[in-house]
């Protein structure tokens, strides 16, 4: 059995050694990320807006080419914000905080005819699940709904070698929940509020090639 394994993995690395960088079928990448959403909400019974803060994270994404040009990529980070309902009724209300987790997956267009410098466009879907919410001093709990989203994306890979590159990327993810505040307690009712969140998502890493 030892000897199979053994094998084996020698014949991965001798594959591996002996690839192209236009023959690799996946990359990876690890980005730092901004994350701006650009929120507005609808608030029942005390009206008002939303404020959701921006954040800075790292992200990690795998591609997978299915020829020189199309690929698919899963993207995966996860992400804490800062709520806040503002100009309501009951004036501005601290709804503490809530972290994100929102796995994306995009199918892609590679421009691979510009020697180091590697466009793409791409487009897919989100799934946002809410965890962890702080509901704050006012409140006595926040609940978030996950949700599907529609997601955009370009950017561009540019190579320092056959196995090492950097890049940018922009995503627009079009994201909405539903928060149910329960405030009972400091203002005897509990709030629905249905929010768009269409964070804008600005990300500068390095990948590889495997």
């Amino acid at each position: 059995m030892k000897k199979i394994i053994f094998t084996v993995l020698g014949l991965l690395i001798l594959t591996t050694s002996t690839v192209s960088a236009q023959d690799t079928k996946w990359k990876a990448r690890f980005r730092v990320i901004s994350v701006q959403p650009a929120e507005s909400a609808t608030i029942d019974v005390i009206g008002g807006d939303v404020n959701i803060s921006n954040t800075i994270v790292p992200e990690l994404d795998f591609t997978y080419y299915f020829n020189k040009n199309w690929a698919a990529e899963l993207i995966l980070g996860t992400t804490n914000h800062d709520v806040k309902a503002i100009g309501t009724a009951a004036g501005d209300i601290a709804l503490g905080d809530v972290w994100l987790l929102p796995p994306t997956l995009t199918l892609q267009y590679h421009v691979t005819s510009m020697e180091k410098f590697e466009p793409y466009l791409g487009a897919g879907f989100n799934y946002t699940i809410f965890y962890n919410a702080n509901s704050g001093l006012v409140a006595d709990n926040v609940g978030y709904t996950n949700s599907f989203g529609l997601a955009l994306q370009t950017g561009f890979d540019y190579d320092l070698n056959d196995k090492w590159f950097l890049n940018f990327d922009v995503k627009k993810v079009f994201l909405k929940t539903t928060a149910t505040v329960n405030a009972t307690t400091a203002l005897g009712a509990t709030v629905d509020a249905k929010v768009d969140i269409n964070p804008l998502i600005l990300g500068f890493g390095f990948g590889m090639r495997f």
